[in-house]
C-alpha cells in the first residue's frame, strides 16, 4: 500500500487513474519527496546525481508496459522545479503517464515545474498522457509550469494526450517538438478555466525530417472572467505535413487568444491551420432543454462532451 494520506490518495486517482501501486515501472511523489518506486526488466529509474529529478531508460523493443510518474502536492507554501529525461529505445512501444495533482488550503502559492525531456529512438512508439488538477479552498494559488521536449528519431510516433480541467489558477506550458523523416506526433490538448484563472499554451513543432508528420489540435473552455491564450507553431523545413487546430468556447466573460504560426521552408512542406472560437449554440441548448434539462445542466452536458 501506499503511504500517502487521504487527500494525496484522491489527488493520484484523479490525475494518474491510481487507487494503488501501478503495474510496470512507476515514480510517485507527494510533497517534494519519493514515495515509492519500482522498475521493470525493461524499464529502469534512477534518480539525476544532483537530486533534481529522474531519469528512465526504456529498453529497445520493449512492448506493451508503461510508466507512472505522478506528483501530488498537499502542502500550502511548497515550490519545485523537477527534471525527469525519458530515453526510449529503439522499436519500443510504450505507454507513459505523468500528471500533477494541488491540494491548496492554505494562504500561500503552491507550485509544480515539471520538465521532462523525451528520446524516442528510431521506430519506437509512445504515448505520453498528462493531467493537471487542483483542489482545496485555501486562498493560496494552485500553479503549473510544464516544459516537454521531444527530440524523435526516423519513424517514430508519439502520441500526447494534455488534459487540465480543474482548479489550476495559473499554468504556462511549453512544449516542442523535433521530428526526422517518417516520425509522427499527435497532439490532442484539452483545457478548460473558470473565475480568474489564466492559461497560456505553446506549441512550437520543427519537422526536419522527409514525410514527418504533426497534427496539433487543442480544445478549450473559458468560463467566468478566465483567460487563455493559446500559441502555436509549425515549421516545415522538408516534404513534410503539418496541421494544427484550435477550438474554443467561450462564455461569461472569458477571453482568449489564439495565435496560429505556419513557417514553410521548403516547396513541398504542406501546412495548415484551423481555428474557431464561439459561443454555445442556442439551437443546441434549447434542443437539450426540451428534454427537460435546466439551461445550467444543458451547457455543463455541451461543454462535457466538447472536452472529451
Amino acid at each position: 500500500m501506499l503511504k500517502m494520506d487521504e487527500i494525496q490518495k484522491r489527488l493520484l486517482l484523479e490525475v494518474a487513474d491510481l487507487h494503488d501501486v501501478p503495474m510496470g515501472a512507476y515514480n510517485l511523489r507527494a510533497n517534494g519527496k519519493s514515495v515509492g518506486r519500482g522498475s521493470s526488466a525493461n524499464i529502469e529509474i534512477t534518480s539525476k546525481e544532483d537530486g533534481s529529478g529522474i531519469d528512465i531508460r526504456i529498453k529497445p523493443g520493449t512492448k506493451n508496459e508503461s510508466v507512472h510518474i505522478p506528483v501530488v502536492m498537499s502542502e500550502s507554501g511548497m515550490k519545485e522545479t523537477v527534471y525527469n529525461d525519458f530515453y526510449i529505445g529503439e522499436g519500443a512501444d510504450v505507454v507513459i503517464v505523468a500528471g500533477c495533482g494541488i491540494d491548496n488550503c492554505g494562504t500561500q502559492d503552491s507550485e509544480h515545474d515539471g520538465v521532462h525531456r523525451f528520446f524516442v529512438g528510431e521506430n519506437a512508439k509512445v504515448k505520453y498522457v498528462e493531467k493537471h488538477y487542483g483542489s482545496g479552498d485555501g486562498k493560496g494559488q494552485r500553479i503549473l509550469n510544464p516544459v516537454t521536449e521531444v527530440t524523435m528519431e526516423a519513424g517514430s510516433s508519439m502520441e500526447m494526450e494534455m488534459v487540465q480541467i480543474k482548479g489550476v489558477d495559473s499554468t504556462s506550458r511549453t512544449t516542442k517538438a523535433n521530428l526526422k523523416a517518417d516520425a509522427s506526433l499527435i497532439v490532442r490538448e484539452r483545457l478548460m478555466t473558470h473565475g480568474t484563472q489564466y492559461a497560456y499554451s505553446e506549441y512550437e513543432v520543427t519537422l526536419d525530417g522527409e514525410n514527418a508528420s504533426a497534427d496539433v489540435v487543442s480544445r478549450g473552455v473559458a468560463k467566468d472572467k478566465s483567460y487563455q491564450k493559446l500559441d502555436l507553431r509549425i515549421v516545415g523545413n522538408a516534404a513534410c505535413h503539418g496541421h494544427t487546430e484550435c477550438d474554443s468556447i467561450i462564455m461569461d466573460e472569458g477571453r482568449i487568444l489564439a495565435v496560429p504560426s505556419l513557417e514553410a521552408n521548403n516547396v513541398d512542406a504542406m501546412l495548415v491551420h484551423e481555428a474557431a472560437i464561439g459561443k454555445i449554440a442556442g439551437d443546441q441548448l434549447i434542443k437539450l432543454m426540451t428534454l427537460g434539462l435546466t439551461e445550467k445542466e444543458a451547457e455543463e452536458q455541451i461543454v462535457n462532451g466538447f472536452l472529451k
